[in-house]
């Protein structure tokens, strides 16, 4: 298959993550998330802010998750990503955490079929 230079601004991935539930249990969580498609400039830049601690996973992730598809509310009706809802989002515990690690495993995905 050829390869095309210029790519789509974006593309989905699953973030998996687990929340406590009663009983001193996790329960296993996914959504897909729509990731920004970043320039290696950007990438390269935003390793070394992590490197040198400047950057959290949450700044990350508002940064790179840019919609979002099977994310519900408690009545299962579909929330529609907006910035206020990315805020909600990213105030979960860990969730931010999950969205980076997402995002970096959709990265070396790549990287290791090339």
């Amino acid at each position: 298959m050829a390869f095309v230079l210029k790519q789509s601004d974006s593309y989905t991935w699953p973030v998996t993550f687990d929340i406590p539930v009663d009983g001193g249990r996790h329960e296993r969580q996914t959504f897909d998330g729509e990731f920004k498609r970043l320039a290696q400039s950007r990438i390269t830049e935003i390793g070394e802010q992590i490197k040198a601690e400047e950057i959290t996973d949450s700044t990350l992730a508002g940064e790179v998750l840019i919609g979002w598809a099977g994310v519900t509310d408690d009545a299962g009706k579909d929330i529609p990503f907006s910035q206020s809802a990315l805020q909600q989002l990213l105030d979960v515990p860990m969730l931010a955490a999950a969205i980076t690690l997402a995002y970096f495993e959709s990265l070396q995905g790549a990287k290791r079929k090339n």
